[in-house]
């Protein structure tokens, strides 16, 4: 450990890495035992190149990160891991992870062998929420749940302190509830299906192209990666009342999902993060709190309140190093 080290966490402290996999990136930070960020490493996921590869980019991005802090890998007490799937955090297997096309990934294995150190598995949005009960918007609660509308819609609890996880698999797979099921068959509609920002950005552009949106229309066409959270809240600010009325439709079916989640977790907190929530506020968190109470059994309403995140894209590296230390240290 450097001189500049030993300042930040004293001559004998320990320090704990988190590493998010969310995302197309790989983002390692290490903490002292305070949680003051020491270090921090970045690389491209490139999870298309395998398993093996992607652990090993994995060591690398950790590595990176302990180097830019000072610190030797005997200082590490513990790592955490948030993995974008559904994950065995009993066995530290990353089950299955489709956007980086990787099956029953060892990462507690792999990364213990060359770290030696604890290491600590969950869901990227786990750590998301975890994030924002240590640190963030849930802090101090007794059961916080996190609903994260993006690209899907992913979500994740912590009840007294402690990520809630079942007995083989991470859970809470919000986006995933169905509310238009098929009688026969797979098909049919989720929450996800009908309120991830894929699910508007996909209903703003038909609108844009019949006419309904010129603002949007003017500013990306039709073209669904172009129409962001920022370019939706602009047109809506500039007059598109048709964009306005597609938010407030999927975040009244959001707020269908969290009287769902109401009624099975009675939580003190729900936070709401992503880009949709960071881009129009207001209008989300208002009309899915109004959309869960009217979907609510009487003595249900009134026990929760619905905040925005707080820590945006560090709340999951911050997460899952913090659980890394509750678990470690019980």
């Amino acid at each position: 450990m450097t001189d500049k080290a030993e300042k930040k966490t004293g001559s004998r402290g320990k320090v704990w890495a988190g590493l998010d996999l969310g995302g197309t990136k790989m983002l390692a930070k290490i903490y002292d035992a305070e949680f003051r960020e020491l270090g921090c490493a970045k690389k491209k996921t490139e999870g298309h190149q395998g398993v093996e590869a992607g652990l090993k980019r994995m060591a690398s991005t950790l590595g990176a990160a302990l180097k830019e802090a000072g610190v030797s890998a005997g200082a590490l007490a513990g790592i955490g891991v948030g993995c974008p799937g559904p994950v065995n955090a009993e066995k530290g297997i990353l089950v299955e992870a489709p956007n980086l096309g990787w099956t029953k990934a060892p990462v507690r294995k792999s990364l213990e062998r060359i770290f030696g150190c604890p290491v600590h598995l969950c869901n990227d949005v786990d750590a998301g929420v975890f994030g924002e009960y240590s640190f963030g918007a849930a802090r101090g609660a007794k059961c916080a749940v996190g609903i994260f509308p993006g690209t899907g819609i992913g979500g994740g609890a912590v009840v007294n302190g402690r990520l809630l996880q079942g007995a083989n698999l991470s859970c809470m797979e919000i986006g995933h509830i169905p509310l238009h099921p098929e009688v026969s068959g797979e098909g049919g509609s989720t929450l996800e299906t009908l309120a991830s920002r894929l699910a508007i950005a996909a209903a703003a552009a038909r609108a844009a192209y019949i006419g309904q949106a010129p603002h949007l229309l003017d500013a990306c066409g039709t073209d669904l990666a172009k129409i962001t959270s920022g370019k939706l809240a602009a047109a809506i600010a500039a007059g598109d009342t048709a964009i306005e009325e597609i938010v407030r439709d999927a975040a009244v079916v959001l707020g269908a999902g969290v009287a769902t989640v109401v009624h099975l977790l009675a939580p003190d907190v729900i936070v709401l993060g992503g880009g949709l929530v960071e881009a129009m506020p207001k209008l989300f968190l208002g009309t899915v709190k109004e959309s869960a109470d009217a979907r609510l059994l009487g003595p249900y309403r009134g026990t929760f309140k619905v905040v925005a995140a707080k820590l945006g894209d560090d709340a999951g590296v911050r997460g899952c190093a913090a659980w890394a230390k509750r678990a470690v240290e019980g």
